[in-house]
């Protein structure tokens, strides 16, 4: 199905970024998933090519175009080539609009060209033992004392965690004052106090760095609130929207490219004496999944079009998420079947976005999460 979503400007960006990928990411991906990190060169290098904060002005390094439009080829083209390990969506899409839009001069002076050259990469540890999507159940905390924050707590499935630079932490800084008594601190690499535990083993997505985050009495100075005091529940309900579309943007590319590669091989496997595209049941379960995978499409790009407009609201990317991620489990997995034995194979492609792609239901919020959400919505 033809896409309307991108302009000339936008093809030659995805044709760029594409080139990147060939150049810079395909060679060692293979031993990033062994080392179970990417190397820190290879952000330096999408820094130099454009490919950070297009949405950061221009005296900061960046590209100062406000259009999702953009992130969302960065996110597609990685996830089309497998390359999981790249945790530029979530540099992208995610910390983005809480270092543009709630920093001050001095802050924005003092990390955006970091930000956008790749030299910081960065985080935000939402997630606790113990709390999953309960954000209003977190436990770190922190205390005023003169010109600091002392910050106490433990956060887990953090991505980036071990190379990120800076991490933005949500804290509980008043425990009377309910869900406004939470702020967001950046805490900054190097800090006293800050540790990072194990570079978490997960099931897939093995060249991307998740890790447990400690924080024993950090030392957080005061000019490191990021916005104000109080208000940092609200500024992450305001910012999931733009997450949950991110994971639902992957989801869509994702479709689109193993089902592509299963067409190919249902068309070269042979069963039988003749290719195994040929039985009916197969072409009916490859009909029903590309069914899905457009429909998935135009839904997921109406939303990106919703985004640049600001109108996308928290039930339209709640059913974004939900309904591409969960796509995306149920076609993997009917594709990976069609392969037979060799899907289950390491060496082959359907194999590696089986693993991957069973966690797009889970971080970002939940399918039920996502449920609850636009249950609420319809007023029930």
């Amino acid at each position: 199905m033809e896409r309307t979503l991108f302009e000339p400007e936008h093809l030659l960006f995805r044709d760029s970024y594409r080139s990147f990928l060939d150049q810079h990411v395909a060679p060692n991906h293979d031993r990033w998933e062994e080392q179970n990190i990417v190397d820190r060169d290879v952000w330096i290098e999408a820094g130099k090519n454009g490919f950070l904060a297009v949405d950061a002005p221009e005296e900061f390094g960046g590209g100062g175009v406000q259009d999702f439009r953009y992130n969302a080829i960065v996110a597609e083209e990685s996830a089309r080539g497998g390359y999981s390990g790249l945790g530029f969506p979530l540099h992208n899409d995610v910390i983005a609009p809480y270092l543009l839009e709630l920093t001050n001069d001095e802050q924005k002076a003092r990390w955006l060209p970091g930000f956008t050259s790749g030299e910081l990469i960065t985080a935000i540890a939402m997630t606790e033992p113990g709390t999953g999507s309960d954000l209003q159940g977190i436990k770190t905390n922190a205390k005023k004392d003169g010109d600091h924050w002392v910050l106490n707590g433990s956060k887990t499935f953090i991505t980036n965690g071990i190379n990120a630079d800076l991490v933005i932490v949500v804290a509980r800084t008043d425990p009377e004052a309910g869900a406004k008594g939470f702020s967001l601190l950046v805490v900054e690499r190097g800090m006293e106090g800050f540790e990072r535990g194990r570079n978490l083993d997960k099931l897939g997505m093995k060249a991307q760095d998740t890790a447990e985050l400690s924080f024993d009495n950090v030392r957080v100075p005061a000019e490191n609130l990021l916005g104000e005091e109080g208000l940092g529940f609200i500024y992450l309900m305001q910012n999931l929207p733009r997450e949950r579309l991110s994971i639902a943007v992957v989801a869509a590319a994702a479709m689109e490219a193993v089902l592509e590669t299963t067409v190919q091989y249902a068309k070269d496997r042979k069963a039988f004496g003749r290719s195994i595209g040929n039985f009916q049941n197969s072409r009916f379960l490859l009909a029903e999944l590309a069914t899905s995978t457009a429909t998935t499409r135009v839904f997921v790009d109406h939303c990106i079009g919703l985004l640049n407009e600001k109108k996308l609201t928290v039930p339209d990317a709640a059913m974004a998420k939900y309904y591409a991620t969960e796509n995306q489990v149920q076609l993997i997995d009917r594709c990976l079947q069609l392969h037979g034995g060799y899907g289950y194979m390491r060496e082959y492609s359907v194999a590696k976005a089986f693993v991957d792609s069973r966690v797009q239901t889970i971080y970002g919020g939940t399918t039920e999460i996502m449920k609850e959400v636009i249950g609420r919505s319809l007023g029930i």
